[in-house]
C-alpha cells in the first residue's frame, strides 16, 4: 500500500483528501505545519507528499526546497497545492523542486488523478 502525505493547516481539506485516498487504497498521513510535514517526510517514508503553500511555521516553499535537498527525501514526489493562482506562482512551486502544482479549490477526483500520473500508477 502506498503512502500519501498530505501538508496543510486546514482541517477540511486534510478531511477530504484523507477520506478520498483512502478510498482509492492509499494509506494517508497527515501534517498541519511545515515542520510537522519535514518530520513525517522522514519517519513516514511516503510515496507522495501534497504540500500545501501557505502554512504556519514553514511554508511550502521552504519544506519543498528542504525536501529536494536532503538526499533521504529528494526521491518523493511533491504535489503542491495552493490558492494562489498566478502563473508566477506556479513557477515558484516548480523552482523550489515540485512535481507538479495545482490550485485550489480542485477536486478530489483531479488530484487522485494527478497522483497517480505522478506514481506511475494506471487504474
Amino acid at each position: 500500500m502506498q503512502t500519501i502525505l498530505v501538508c496543510d493547516d486546514e482541517a477540511n481539506i486534510r478531511n477530504i483528501m484523507d477520506f478520498s485516498l483512502e478510498a482509492e487504497g492509499f494509506r494517508v498521513v497527515t501534517a498541519t505545519d511545515g515542520d510537522e510535514a519535514l518530520r513525517c517526510a522522514i519517519t513516514e517514508e511516503p510515496d507522495l507528499i501534497l504540500l500545501d503553500i501557505m502554512m504556519p511555521g514553514r511554508d511550502g516553499l521552504t519544506v519543498c526546497r528542504d525536501l529536494k535537498s536532503d538526499a533521504a527525501t529528494r526521491h518523493i514526489p511533491v504535489l503542491m497545492l495552493s490558492a494562489r493562482a498566478a502563473k508566477g506562482d506556479r513557477e515558484l512551486g516548480l523552482e523550489a523542486g515540485a512535481d507538479d502544482y495545482m490550485t485550489k479549490p480542485f477536486s478530489p477526483g483531479r488530484i487522485v488523478g494527478k497522483i497517480n500520473e505522478l506514481l506511475g500508477i494506471r487504474r
